[in-house]
This record gives C-alpha cells, structure tokens and sequence, in this order.
C-alpha cells in the first residue's frame, strides 16, 4: 500500500461505500506513471461444505440459475482462469473457509478427504480455515493438511490419502499452550515480479459455535487485530498487495443480487472498519450470502456458498511499489451447461462406488417439499421452519417414551439442507443432518427453560420446537444481556406449554437437544445447567427412524411460536 491518505483521497471514501462490479481505485496517478502495471486475477469460493455433487433443493440454485457441483466448479475455474499460459500463471486461486464440515455422505463418509482431493485438482492455492474445519478437531485439520490415514477408520477408500495440495492458512487460532498459529498464518505468492500476500483466519467466535471438543487446547485472537499485526510482517518482507481470507461475513438486505451491497450488515463491516489501510482485498465466508461490496477501501466479497459461484477478482498493481492500484470483482454463476470436468467425474465415481449401496437406500417418503426456510417473528428474528419442526419431532419421538422427554429443540444451524418431494434416500437423509450429534435427554425447571428461550434473542438464533411445544413471543418486550440472558422478557410468561401443560418457574421438565446445544454451543449456556443428562443415539439415526415410521411426512404449520402480534398479550 502506498500512502494511506492518498489511497482515501483517490476514491472519496465513505465509511461504506457500495456499487455493482465495486472497483476499488487506490491511486490513479500512479496507474498513469512508469511500467504498465501487472493484472493479477484471483478467483475465490467459500463454504464449499463437500459438495461435490451439485446440491439439490433451494440449496442448488442461485440467481434463478441451478448452480454448483465440483465437475463444473473445476471448468469454470479453468475457463476463468483465461486460454494462455500468461494468464493462468497470473491467477490465483483461493478460498475463505469451511471447505469442509457438514458436509454431504459421499465426503462426509471419507472424512472430507474426497472434497480436498478434488479442491486441490481443481487448483486451489489457499484457503483460511474456517469453523467447520475444526469440527473434528485441531488433529484432524492438520491430518487433513498434511496427509495420512485417518487414526480410527484408516484408508477407507483403500488408498492413501496425500492431503491438501493447497495451503490452509490459520493466522488466529492459537494452541493455547505455545501461542504458536496452528498452522501457517499468512501465504505469500510471486507473480510476474510482484509479491501477494494472503492472511488467513476463522471468526473469533469460533468457539462458540463448534463442539468444545473441536478446539480443546485452542485460542481464536480478534479479526482485524490479527490482520492488522500480519500485514505488518507482509510489509516488512516487501509485501505490499495484501488479501485477507476471512471466514465471517455479512448480509444485504432483500434487493440485493449477487454483485450488489444493498443495506449491508454484519460482523465484517465492523472488522473491515477496523483494518489496516494496508490491506486491499477482504474474501469473505460464513454467512453463505453472496455480496461485492467496498468497505474503508476494501473490495469485501463473498460467493454465497456450496460452489455456486465463484468470485472474479482482478488486481492491477503497479511494478516498482507492489501496490495494488485498482481492484475489481464479479460473483460469477458456476452454471451446469458446461462440460463436466473429466477429473471430477472419475473422483465422484470411484467414492461413489467405495461408499456403496448404503446412499441410496430408501428411508421414508415427503408428500411434499419441506425446506429450512424460516419464518419471520418481528423485525430481523426469525422463528419456526417446516424442516426444522420435523427434525424436532424426530428427536422427541426418540426420547419421549425412552427417556421420559415431554419436548424437544433444534439448532437452526444443524440443519444443512432441504428435502425434495418424493422418496427420501439415506444420503438425503445424512445431508439434512451431518454432525452426527448425540441426543441428548435432561432437566430443566421452568425458570430455566423461560431463560433458555429467552437466550434465543440474545444469540439471534431460534430454536426449532417439537409439536408439543407452544409459547408466545412478546415482539414489544426487552432482550436480555449476554451476562443475564434471563431479564428478557421476550417470551410472555405463562404461554409456554408442554404437551398443553402450562409450565411454571418451580416445576421440572425434561427435554432433549443435541448434545452440542447440551454443551452450551451456538450461545445457549442456559442449557449446561441442565440435570439427570442421559446420552441418547444419534440425532440423524433418530431423523431416519422418524422417516421410515412417519412416511409420508408433510410439511408441518408454524404455529408452535407465536407472537403477540397474533395473540395479544393477556
């Protein structure tokens, strides 16, 4: 970077400015002056979550166009990456996390090792890390970097697994115990005489959203800090063309399209409010939203999620400084009317035939489609969705008689895909829920269980209810703070039932969850004061029993959770 001044002078920055296609123009003078500058192309993905097939349900479209699957993912990377040698070695390709985690049966089954074979054959360069790459633990991440049989299940497939041919880059996860990056924190690329520097990282809230057994031993430092602090390092090697890959985003409001930044909120703006001068180029991740927005002088992109798009980065730097002058971007539709990358083609096949007849394996009929898409309570809090409510319900019919369970909740973010009308197959199935969560069956006195439902609105995450479940949300009442999270008084007291049974402060109840809700993730701690904890099966062996006995399943009414606005207030 050159003079930070001029670099806010040169494009009359707001703190946010936005435009379709954004342009950053950092110093248009010096464009004009001494060697043609050097055009750097980088082409970058997030969340990919192993799909290598293209995905299905809502989750397989993307600006009304059906999108993704790794064997067109790889031909649009290629044709991207332009027809001549001088083109190709002035791309780089890179992503901003959670390549793998949640995903599909056909990795998931391989332990993500088939989505890192096919990223690294479809010319991934780097890639931050983001949560889910920790969600069997910081071992597992470095087996999967470096190579090796998996510790339990060995060489599944019957051949030796290599590792990643790219380069996982951790600048903010710590093991606590040395200070020392888990893995490298920055990455630094030559091209054509010029030097581009890459900063990895996850989220700082990393923690809080994956198992405690994920990142036992860990520390995850603040975003902007620890790219502030590399880019220092960056510059002192001569690095003055910095990327952040950073896997936490944001989110437009409902007229936004893939290359818009309409009424853009979330956590990156804030972080990338906080960032170095010096730094250029944001690829972000997490929230699965596609955006192309500038920020303090930063082109900020995301490529939604799952290989529907890729982002289309181009970088003109000037030769004697190895600034970036300019800095463009276009999210770019990995349509399906392509040719299928022949690479890809044999990668899926042979998994396909390793995993065997158990994917295909009916487990239940839908009457309809039942999708994940949840409702709206009041302003930007969201309630109940049809998936959500079924998944729910399994997880209470596999405890209610069992373990004595009058209720259930799920996580919103454990369920991970749409279901189609029709017959349900076992790898459908496992796609819906991947994290192979325990259930997980204890006690709560009503006071508690008003504070974990109050919880929900401090965390912004609304749990889904079982059918025996009902209450009212006040949409006039206050929300707790994160240190009491129980002075809400969002939910109206009285409203919440069990099984049409009013419950009161001083009453118990049992109820079950998943055993990462059981251990405080997603925010919830008001559930590790549950009691009488019984361990139960598997949350998606519970989901496929519910299939199999339920069948056909509809899509149920949301009309668990109401609202004030509904029933008015007694």
């Amino acid at each position: 970077m050159s003079v930070p001044g001029m670099r806010r002078a040169a494009i009359g920055l707001t703190a946010l400015a936005v435009a379709a296609l954004s342009t950053v123009a950092v110093n248009p003078n010096q464009a004009e002056a001494g060697p043609k500058p050097v055009d750097i192309k980088l082409l970058a993905l997030n969340d990919f979550h192993g799909n290598l097939e293209p995905p299905g349900g809502s989750s397989g479209t993307i600006a009304g166009q059906p999108a993704g699957g790794a064997e067109y993912l790889a031909t649009q990377l290629a044709a991207l990456r332009g027809t001549t040698e001088k083109e190709r070695e002035r791309t780089i390709t890179v992503a901003a996390g959670d390549l793998i985690g949640a995903s599909p049966l056909l990795s998931a089954a391989f332990h993500d090792e088939p989505t890192i074979e096919a990223l690294t054959m479809a010319g991934l360069d780097f890639a931050s890390v983001g949560n889910h790459e920790f969600d069997e633990g910081p071992d597992e991440l470095l087996r999967i970097q470096n190579g090796g049989c998996h510790p339990v299940d060995g060489c599944a497939d019957g051949t030796p697994y290599q590792g990643a041919g790219f380069q996982y880059l951790s600048a903010n996860a710590f093991k606590t115990a040395t200070g020392q990056p888990l893995l490298p924190p920055y990455g630094i690329k030559k091209v054509a005489g010029v030097k581009v520097g890459f900063i990895g990282m996850t989220l700082e809230g990393t923690p809080q959203i994956v198992s405690q057994e994920g990142v036992a031993g860990l520390t995850f430092a603040d975003e902007a800090e620890t790219a502030n602090k590399w880019a220092r390092v960056l510059r002192a090697q001569g690095v003055e063309s910095i990327v952040v890959l950073l896997h936490e985003g944001g989110q437009q409001d409902s007229t936004g399209g893939i290359n818009d930044c309409n009424g853009f909120t979330g956590p990156i703006v804030d972080i990338a409010n906080r960032m170095d001068p010096a730094i250029d180029v944001v690829v972000s991740g997490h929230s699965h939203q596609a955006y192309n927005c500038e920020i303090n002088g930063k082109l900020v992109t995301s490529a939604s999620s799952f290989g529907r798009l890729v982002t289309d980065i181009d970088l003109k730097i000037d030769r004697k400084s190895g600034d970036v002058l300019t800095a463009s971007a276009n999210n770019v539709v990995v349509t399906r009317d392509v040719a299928k990358d022949p690479a890809q083609t044999e990668l899926i096949t042979r998994y396909k035939t390793a995993l065997g007849p158990v994917a295909t394996k009916v487990v239940g009929t839908t009457a309809e489609p039942i999708n994940r898409i949840q409702e709206t309570l009041f302003g930007t809090a969201k309630g109940e969705s049809p998936l959500g409510n079924v998944i729910a319900d399994a997880q209470l019919a596999a405890t209610d008689t069992e373990q004595g369970a009058l209720g259930a909740f799920m996580n919103p973010g454990g369920v991970r895909a749409d279901l189609d009308a029709g017959p349900v197959t076992y790898e459908e199935a496992f796609t819906v829920q991947p994290f192979a969560n325990n259930l997980v069956t204890l006690d709560l006195t009503g006071a508690q269980l008003y504070c974990v439902l109050e919880q929900q609105f401090v965390v912004g995450r609304t749990l889904y209810p079982s059918s025996t479940v009902n209450y009212t949300v006040d949409v006039n009442g206050t929300t707790g703070t994160t240190a009491d999270p129980c002075a809400g008084t969002r939910v109206v007291r009285g409203s919440l039932t069990l099984g049409g049974v009013t419950v009161t402060d001083s009453g118990t109840y049992r109820v079950t969850v998943n055993s990462f809700l059981a251990g405080g993730g997603d925010g919830f701690t008001a559930l590790k004061s549950g009691t009488n904890q019984v361990t139960g099966m598997i949350d998606l062996d519970a989901f496929v029993a519910y299939l199999t006995a339920s069948s056909p399943v509809s899509a149920p009414a949301l009309d668990r959770i109401r609202t004030t606005a509904e029933v008015p207030a007694a």
